[in-house]
């Protein structure tokens, strides 16, 4: 391990005593580090969006040779690039990875390699063997986060194609593959195997065999949590809402949403289906404090970290944030870290935490502990109620009396701003009309709690 970077306190409903994160520098030197995964071995694997596939010691050492370079195939520059890769569950007897990547023609590449036979810790680049080439008519939304779920199928997600605001309505298209989460079965002696339970599969269903679930914009990233069986997926909004869907493993057939729906607000309905045949994400946020853009992790399952145990750690794009999804899915919000753009996590094979910022090209071990002597928490369990409220809302749990509301709508328009909280504990939300709204609590040091609020 070298320094310690940051720390930025978070209390969740969960945590009876004041937690910190941080972020531990683990490694520096990379380009534009976009994925972080394992081989079930004890070394990490990080994947530059330049082609480069580099391999990260125990204690943080770089490899001198690349694992694989496969740059001349990839078309790298602005979201395109070498995006994901994935081990093949039984990768210690065969030997298989599975990379997603642009190639020089900008279309989504899904292939297989094998690791040389006689080097570990080198690919062998002649074993290419191509299951996916989906075209793309535009350069951004990509998708390209790839894993294997417990059933032993790979799971792919591909971005819509595009441009702003899905204007081929590819994410709708049952029949294309763009905007989709594909599910297929890479143990086949052709491409691949369509897995039983596919929702479009089969003569007689309209669709695309591959596809597993659908009505994504850009998901960015995705990830399993085996210990409650759901998926997590973080889909990059359009404009306002930055979404977190969370969903059983074995539930197939998902209508996300897009482009009918940004989060829970109406984006484009026409054409769309009944907004009750959609699922809509667990928790939403705002574009507020400088946050444009979501980079999903992971729930916590390590062991060295108990009071993470059940946590969904994320992060905000722009505003170099790391977010908490707690269990009653409100999100608490760290301080910026300048000149870490947090572009994707990771997990050791003992599922501990690891965060890649692109645009410094390092990698920081998540840990955490107890805050130090002196030191307090302006944010203990809090209980907004009413909720559906009108009139006033009471908001319980805060230490800092110096905290202030902001309230903005679902469209992104603020309705209330540093709003003063009452010796009761109370706002005024009087003449504020009907509907759904996002009420943000801000402390001091740039930390916040931010909660979905109905207003009747």
């Amino acid at each position: 391990m070298k320094k310690l970077f940051f720390t930025f306190c978070i209390i969740s409903s969960l945590i009876a005593n004041s937690q910190s994160i941080n972020l531990v520098e683990f490694a520096s030197g990379l380009t534009s580090p976009v994925e972080i995964t394992n081989a079930n071995d004890t070394r990490l694997f990080v994947v530059q969006q330049d082609g480069i596939i580099k391999i990260i010691q125990p204690n943080g050492t770089i490899n001198s040779a690349d694992f694989m370079n496969i740059s001349s195939k990839v078309l790298y520059g602005g979201e395109r690039g070498l995006l994901g890769l994935a081990f093949h569950p039984q990768y210690a007897t065969n030997g298989y990875f599975f990379v997603y990547y642009n190639n020089t023609a900008g279309n989504i590449i899904v292939a297989r390699y094998s690791v040389n036979p006689t080097n570990p810790d080198l690919a062998d680049p002649t074993t290419e063997k191509i299951l996916l080439n989906i075209p793309k008519p535009f350069d951004n939304h990509n998708g390209g986060s790839i894993h294997f779920a417990p059933d032993g199928n790979l799971w792919v997600v591909t971005g819509d194609g595009g441009s702003g605001g899905d204007p081929n309505n590819n994410s709708q298209n049952i029949n294309s593959l763009l905007g989709k989460m594909l599910r297929i079965d890479v143990n086949a002696t052709g491409p691949y195997n369509i897995p039983p339970g596919n929702p479009f599969a089969g003569t007689l269903v309209t669709g695309a065999d591959e596809i597993w679930s659908y009505g994504l914009r850009n998901a960015w990233k995705f990830s399993f949590d085996t210990t409650t069986g759901n998926v997590m997926i973080a889909d990059v909004g359009q404009g306002q809402i930055e979404e977190i869907n969370r969903m059983p493993i074995t539930q197939a057939g998902i209508n996300y949403g897009w482009r009918c729906y940004e989060g829970n607000n109406a984006y484009n309905t026409a054409g769309c289906a009944a907004m009750s045949t959609m699922t809509f994400p667990v928790a939403v946020y705002n574009h507020s404090g400088g946050k444009c853009s979501i980079t999903g992790g992971y729930v916590y399952r390590g062991t060295q970290y108990p009071a993470l145990q059940g946590k969904y750690i994320f992060a905000d794009y722009c505003s170099t944030q790391i977010g908490i999804l707690n269990a009653d899915n409100s999100i608490v919000w760290g301080p910026a870290s300048s000149g870490n753009n947090f572009s994707t996590f990771g997990q050791n094979s003992q599922k501990e935490l690891f965060v890649a910022a692109v645009t410094s090209g390092k990698i920081f071990k998540i840990t955490t502990g107890t805050l130090g002597t002196g030191e307090t928490s302006e944010f203990n369990p809090i209980s907004i109620h009413p909720n559906p409220a009108s009139e006033k809302v009471f908001i319980e749990g805060l230490t800092d009396k110096n905290s202030t509301v902001d309230l903005t709508s679902t469209e992104g328009k603020i309705v209330l701003e540093k709003a003063k909280i009452e010796n009761d504990g109370s706002i005024d939300i009087t003449g504020i009309p009907p509907g759904a709204y996002y009420l943000m609590i801000k402390s001091g040091d740039m930390k916040s709690y931010s909660q979905k609020l109905i207003i009747k």
